[in-house]
């Protein structure tokens, strides 16, 4: 009898170290759908995290109503749970076609998740009270709860979102939550009420069919989603460690986005990268080590390998997969012309501030294609620790430009760029052009020389003779320096200057004038 008991005390243990697994997973999983759909992502990842705890105190406080038929009430709550986790992120990508209000979904998931799981804790607590005693129920349970936890924790960042993405790791949780309650079923079947074995059985077998055709349906929702949140056709759609990868075309045409948000368009990516590229180049006397911090496209590097002066080109992207299309793709191939693969180039997979926080080496020119500071690990990129850092690896003349949002739709962000780097140290102009179908776009160029340094007239009377270009001249330049008068809402405004310590940047960029676009 002491056996048999400490038997289903065991199986009792493993559902809730499976519980505990799936939760913490589930609570991550939340997390990042929030932040890749509603930005911010310190406060999605809190409110998340504070929601489905929240939730699980509700859910256990429900518990204490459940009389009766406690391990078939767990049963019940294990099938609905494996369904749920497993579905929410196709729910949610197929909604944001239809919908922005997206926070309801994600943030409903997160209650319902978070009141299953509440519910199950004194369940299995409960059940198992008649296994073993008192003190020693309560420490099992916790300590397997939180082995668990681990585990997932564990799983999520070295297995789950690096080699299954957010499409196939829910089907994992929910595999997880369904063989759990299968094997607590069997176990303990001869004291489950007959009336429930007949469902259950069904149950069973429906839930392994919804699960096999979810498995296999899954990215095809995805992509159908997709397709409908773009007005073009997706060629391509790839999610990695870091973001969401969607390529569309439309004639011949394409365009790249990382997240939901484009990064270049085929038809006026020149009117972007030559900008970005060319001032900073043909400011230098000889720019021969050049750093590029993001821009795994290649094309910003497509730009710099037109001066015979660069001979040493270091490109820094965090996101392996983005600089294999890069190198391997043959859209981007064609567009970014191989410039990845060629001998001058290195490409390294790193953060962006860790490394040149960490490296060494002295450059002429700091090109920094990143995305828009819309949360806050990419504010670090932007901030005045950033900058000065910067401002030591350049040799004295040295150049550093970086995207810098729009001027118009993202106003007091755009000042806060151009402020921060003249904060650290740079004598600096800001520049801007229309791309047509990006907008009004703008740049932040800063120049290591003494204060008073003429930067604003020395771009001016930059010429491109020498170099082969798509656009950009030297009455281009007249143009891209000059801003006429601030009649926008926010140009007059002050801003602050963004530290690590005082993030402001990406609040700026999501309360922009986007409502102007």
């Amino acid at each position: 009898m002491f056996k048999i008991k400490n038997k289903y005390s065991a199986i009792l243990m493993a559902a809730i170290f499976a519980t505990g697994f799936s939760g913490i997973v589930a609570e991550y999983l939340l997390s990042t759908l929030a932040t890749h759909f509603l930005g911010d992502s310190t406060i999605q990842w809190a409110l998340i995290v504070s929601t489905m705890m929240f939730s699980m105190g509700l859910g256990s406080r429900i518990s204490k109503s459940f009389i009766s038929h406690l391990t078939e009430k767990f049963l019940i709550l294990e099938f609905i749970l494996s369904l749920v986790v497993s579905f929410v992120p196709l729910v949610v990508y197929t909604a944001s076609a239809y919908t922005a209000s997206l926070a309801v979904i994600i943030y409903a998931c997160s209650i319902l998740i978070g009141l299953l799981i509440g519910m199950e804790i004194p369940l299995v607590t409960r059940i198992n009270d008649q296994y073993e005693d008192l003190r020693v129920n309560i420490s099992k349970v916790l300590e397997n709860d939180y082995y668990g936890s681990l585990l997932g924790g564990v799983f999520f960042a070295f297995i789950g979102i690096p080699f299954l993405g957010l499409n196939y790791t829910p089907f994992v949780l929910g595999i997880i939550n369904f063989s759990v309650a299968v094997v607590v079923y069997f176990s303990l079947k001869n004291f489950i009420s007959p009336a429930y074995k007949i469902p259950f059985n069904a149950a069973i077998a429906g839930i392994v069919v919804v699960l096999v055709c979810g498995v296999f349906m899954a990215e095809p929702i995805i992509v159908y989603g997709e397709q409908q949140k773009y007005k073009d056709k997706v060629i391509y759609a790839e999610q990695t460690k870091y973001q969401r990868i969607v390529v569309t075309q439309w004639k011949d045409d394409f365009w790249l986005y990382l997240n939901g948000n484009q990064q270049l368009c085929t038809m006026d990516e020149m009117m972007y990268h030559e900008p970005l590229v060319h001032p900073a180049m043909s400011l230098h006397p000889h720019p021969k080590d050049v750093l590029v911090l993001g821009g795994g496209d290649g094309c910003a590097v497509r730009e710099i390998l037109k001066y015979k002066a660069a001979e040493n080109i270091t490109l820094v992207d965090l996101d392996p997969a983005m600089t294999r299309l890069g190198k391997e793709y043959p859209l981007l191939t064609r567009l970014n012309h191989n410039s990845l693969s060629d001998s001058r180039v290195a490409v390294l997979n790193r953060d962006g501030f860790t490394y040149i926080s960490e490296n060494k080496d002295f450059y002429d020119v700091i090109i920094v294609d990143l995305p828009d500071p819309r949360n806050i690990e990419l504010n670090r990129l932007y901030s005045e620790e950033f900058y000065k850092i910067a401002y030591r690896h350049l040799r004295p003349g040295g150049v550093i430009v970086t995207q810098a949002g729009s001027p118009y739709f993202a106003t007091k962000a755009f000042k806060c760029i151009v402020g921060t780097m003249r904060s650290a140290g740079f004598e600096v102009v800001p520049l801007h052009n229309h791309v047509i179908t990006l907008g009004e776009w703008g740049w932040s160029l800063g120049v290591k020389q003494p204060e008073g340094y003429p930067l604003k007239e020395v771009l001016q009377d930059l010429h491109f003779t020498d170099i082969q270009t798509q656009w950009i001249t030297n009455e281009a330049m007249q143009l891209i320096t000059s801003f006429g008068k601030e009649i926008y809402p926010g140009q007059r405004d002050s801003v602050k200057v963004n530290k690590l310590h005082d993030p402001v940047l990406y609040k700026y960029y999501l309360k922009g004038n986007w409502d102007l676009y």
